[in-house]
């Protein structure tokens, strides 16, 4: 039982403590290569957030971990087998219906952690800005450490690579088969402007990837996923201190002269 996380504490003890952060975990339930599991992205956000709020708890912050959200966007992987997936608006509203439960509740901090490329949370911080009483913001946690990432990590992908994989041997080794993975090699589009990058599409899944998989993930190790993480929580959990102490005024969350 940890006392910051809210699934495992009882009436008797969420009555006695005031919080000041909620972390509200959010991944996906999707395939990631031949060797990784469907979890990965809601096994990585949950565990990361626990590690998160572990430390700022030790920090003295005042913050509760919310349970994880599951499910994520993947419309565009739904040809792919026992994908789930909740359209932008659908997981957007579930969202909204927490910031009302903590606003309700007294609770005026949100961080939703992300763990799932799919889920953008940009046009949802824009649509409650104004009409809510909390001040909500979002991290992808993966990109916390991108300055560095390239001193860890052999070569860039995007999903069930060599970044992503080292994290789940750090996380759930026993759910990792490296030796099914594949090259991570994708498809290129006929429009060179799509693959450069300037002409935003969203890709088909089934198409743009042989096995699901996205960078090669034969380099990955636990060690690095182990590194990355201590990264990743060693910064965010800071964040989650500064955010926990900050009173919520007129000017917040900026310095105004």
């Amino acid at each position: 039982m940890e006392k910051w996380k809210l699934q495992e504490i009882t009436y008797k003890e969420v009555k006695k403590n005031k919080y000041e952060v909620a972390v509200l975990p959010v991944g996906s339930t999707e395939p990631h290569g031949f060797h990784l599991p469907y979890g990965s992205d809601f096994f990585q956000s949950q565990r990361i957030a626990e590690l998160i709020c572990e430390q700022a708890d030790k920090k003295k912050a005042k913050v509760i971990l919310l349970p994880c959200i599951p499910y994520g966007v993947n419309t565009n992987t739904l040809k792919l087998p026992l994908v789930i997936s909740l359209r932008p608006s659908v997981l957007g509203k579930l969202i909204i219906e927490i910031i009302d439960s903590l606003e309700h509740h007294g609770i005026r901090k949100l961080i939703i952690l992300n763990g799932h490329g799919g889920n953008e949370f940009g046009s949802l911080l824009r649509e409650i800005h104004g009409r809510t009483k909390v001040f909500v913001c979002a991290i992808d946690w993966w990109k916390v450490g991108e300055d560095l990432a390239e001193k860890i990590f052999s070569k860039k992908g995007e999903h069930a690579d060599e970044f992503e994989t080292s994290v789940n041997l750090a996380i759930n080794p026993h759910l990792v088969h490296l030796k099914w993975a594949g090259d991570g090699k994708v498809n290129k589009t006929r429009f060179e402007a799509i693959n450069k990058g300037w002409v935003k599409i969203t890709r088909p899944w089934h198409l743009f990837t042989k096995d699901t998989g996205a960078g090669n993930p034969k380099n990955a190790t636990r060690e690095k996923g182990e590194k990355i993480i201590r990264l990743v929580v060693e910064r965010i959990s800071s964040f989650v201190k500064e955010l926990s102490d900050s009173p919520l005024d007129e000017k917040f969350p900026y310095v105004v002269k």
